[in-house]
């Protein structure tokens, strides 16, 4: 027996006479829909308050102003955002991803995909969240290299010793201080640049 939490999901929908049979729905594909929205102006603010796992936007074609308020939650708290939408047009799909959308669904939302399509959504945001940090730290790492190579190469030019013997300065200073390399290396980087 699953004994997961069940994703806790916000509803979107437009259509107030639809909006209740996508809530019996979601419940009934195990997720628990803490708000339902008839328009995403306030998106944000209810994300913060519910902590809501999951946005699913049920609209006939999204607007400016929701695709401005799902960049907004993307930027400050990213989720997995599933819309459901009977605008196809590439232009509008390309925006909407851009917006922070996970899947974006034309055709409208058909009761009896909601799960599938929510989990695989869950999953590729999970995916690229992954990769996401995969690239921070990457670039993280090239930054703190490029940072190593140039205190080193002031050190070189400063003591007028080789990049060994250079390398071997920093290292032996950071763990005499209790640094990671990086940070010894902005030292000798800020003292080279206050004296010129």
């Amino acid at each position: 027996m699953d004994t997961s939490p069940q994703p806790r999901v916000i509803l979107v929908d437009e259509n107030g006479e639809r909006a209740p049979t996508v809530a019996q729905a979601l419940s009934a594909s195990g997720f628990e829909l803490v708000a339902t929205l008839g328009s995403g102006a306030d998106l944000k603010a209810r994300m913060i308050e519910l902590q809501a796992d999951v946005v699913i936007i049920d609209m006939d074609s999204p607007d400016r102003d929701i695709l401005e308020n799902m960049r907004q939650v993307g930027a400050e708290m990213p989720r997995p955002i599933v819309m459901f939408s009977q605008d196809g047009h590439p232009d509008m799909i390309r925006a909407a991803v851009e917006a922070g959308v996970s899947a974006y669904v034309v055709d409208g939302l058909k009761l009896e995909r909601i799960k599938p399509i929510v989990d695989v959504a869950i999953a590729r945001f999970a995916q690229f969240q992954s990769l996401r940090g995969e690239l921070d730290k990457a670039r993280s790492s090239l930054a703190e290299r490029k940072l190593i190579e140039r205190a080193k190469g002031i050190l070189m030019k400063r003591r007028d010793c080789d990049e060994e013997e250079a390398y071997a300065f920093m290292r032996k200073t950071a763990m005499d201080q209790k640094l990671r390399l990086a940070d010894i290396a902005n030292k000798i980087i800020a003292a080279a640049e206050l004296l010129g």
